[in-house]
């Protein structure tokens, strides 16, 4: 069976990965710290924007897989994964800014309300309200 939204949004999830990784390694090349984050708070951001991506891609992936393979979401699914991807890379910027930045919020919102969306469509597929 070819799930071609989960196949795309696993393709940008590498890409953000590796992304997100080249980045956390140029702030470290920059601040001088080769191992762990020094304490240093740029280090720790660009960490942090990493490990949040890590900890949050494979839910949606997951969610993404199972209501493409149930049938069900081939109109709208594409846009939501983009939009989910889209909100990884806005959250990573935000992560840049100081304090609770826009891009940040923007990031983590959307993000809360894909997983809200995906999980409340899973339940409805197993409810066979849809």
């Amino acid at each position: 069976m070819l799930l071609p939204v989960t196949l795309c949004a696993a393709a940008a999830a590498g890409v953000l990965a590796i992304w997100l990784m080249i980045r956390v390694g140029q702030v470290r090349n920059s601040e001088g710290v080769s191992v762990g984050d020094g304490g240093n708070d740029k280090v720790i951001r660009r960490m942090r924007a990493h490990a949040n991506f890590v900890e949050t891609m494979p839910f949606a992936l997951a969610l993404i897989a199972a209501i493409e393979i149930a049938g069900k979401g081939s109109v709208w699914l594409p846009y939501v994964a983009g939009l989910f991807v889209l909100g990884r890379i806005a959250h990573a910027f935000g992560m840049d800014e100081n304090g609770f930045g826009k891009g940040r919020l923007i990031g983590t919102m959307i993000t809360l309300l894909t997983f809200l969306g995906l999980a409340a469509v899973a339940v409805l597929i197993a409810a066979q309200v849809i």
